[in-house]
């Protein structure tokens, strides 16, 4: 078996990677395009491997990314490459619409020219966002596989064009495709611009801790080991085309999560005052959608996919991991503003 996975130097795609290389005897080839969001310390010692390979490439050109399926000739891709986060999609939307949208159009233009050469049972699992849903009031149901796209940013609206291309070239083209919508990320290894490592990182080092708004924005929260077993279930689907959204069924809301982490920081890194005294309230995101949730009981129902993690739990181990690796958040703050 061997497994093609893209932005493997990411958050979520160095975790599948890690699975891949410690729980399986698959070929895994890495392709990344390597910017300040990769983080090869993450899959430190996998290398060694020799079931693993890497190359750095950025999707967005098609030569390179073509040449690279075709030498490799994948039974799977798994295509994580993507730029993520929404404040710099607010700010430069251009290298979203350039990775997320032209990336993925790259992909499966080659898939599609490769077709005949690729192993028979050959499939893509495109990994998106349920952010491509749009924001849900407080009385909403949470989004299911049928929720209508309604994307209010940059971010969300590359990933929805990314997400109907798939689609597009399935019916088109035959192409074996999955389409999975994830609810908001956490765990080792991820990036301090996002909102869980910021918070736990701000309070460390005694700086204000950024709350959106008046904090009252909530999230689903899937802790990404979760989310990689998930995928990894869905990659074993006969299905010809099928959608799964990916949930941790745990909202909370911006101001309630940074509650749970600074009362967890008291206790396992004690200051001077409480962290959360480190709160302030700042402008909010433009844009800003109100609340995700998800309904996984498709995924729940078909493949068997449960959580293992509740949030608490998942928070502290998270919080602990952090603690132990502070040196690298500080290396990794700092490559951010350069």
């Amino acid at each position: 078996m061997r497994v093609l996975v893209t932005g493997g130097l990411g958050f979520i795609g160095s975790a599948l990677i890690r699975t891949l290389i410690d729980e399986t005897d698959y070929e895994v080839l890495n392709i990344d395009k390597c910017t300040y969001a990769a983080m090869p310390e993450a899959i430190e010692g996998k290398e060694q491997s020799k079931n693993y390979n890497f190359q750095q490439i950025d999707i967005a050109n098609y030569k390179e990314t073509y040449q690279a399926i075709k030498t490799f000739n994948p039974n799977k891709i798994y295509h994580l490459a993507a730029e993520s986060h929404v404040d710099n999609s607010i700010k430069n939307p251009s290298s979203f619409i350039e990775t997320n949208i032209i990336g993925t159009f790259n992909i499966l233009q080659s898939i599609k020219e490769l077709k005949q050469d690729l192993p028979e049972e050959f499939m893509i699992i495109h990994v998106s966002t349920d952010e491509v849903f749009g924001s849900l009031s407080f009385e909403d149901k949470p989004f299911t596989e049928d929720s209508p796209y309604l994307p209010n940013s940059p971010y969300s609206s590359s990933k929805a064009s990314s997400d109907l291309l798939v689609r597009s070239w399935h019916e088109t083209y035959g192409i074996k495709a999955v389409i999975t919508n994830c609810s908001n990320n956490y765990g080792p290894w991820q990036n301090p611009e996002k909102l869980i490592p910021k918070i736990i990182f701000n309070a460390l080092e005694g700086d204000v801790i950024p709350i959106y708004g008046s904090g009252e924005n909530i999230r689903d929260w899937l802790h990404v080991s979760d989310h990689v077993n998930a995928l990894l279930s869905v990659g074993k689907t006969n299905e010809i085309f099928s959608r799964y959204v990916i949930g941790g069924n745990q909202e909370m809301s911006n101001i309630n999560l940074a509650k749970i982490i600074c009362d967890y920081l008291d206790k396992a890194a004690p200051s001077n005052s409480k962290y959360f005294n480190q709160v302030e309230y700042v402008n909010d995101r433009l844009g800003h959608d109100l609340r995700y949730a998800i309904d996984a009981s498709r995924i729940s129902r078909n493949l068997g996919f449960k959580p293992a993690y509740n949030l608490q739990e998942g928070i502290e181990s998270t919080i602990d991991w952090y603690l132990q690796n502070k040196s690298w958040v500080k290396r990794k703050v700092s490559s951010n503003k350069q």
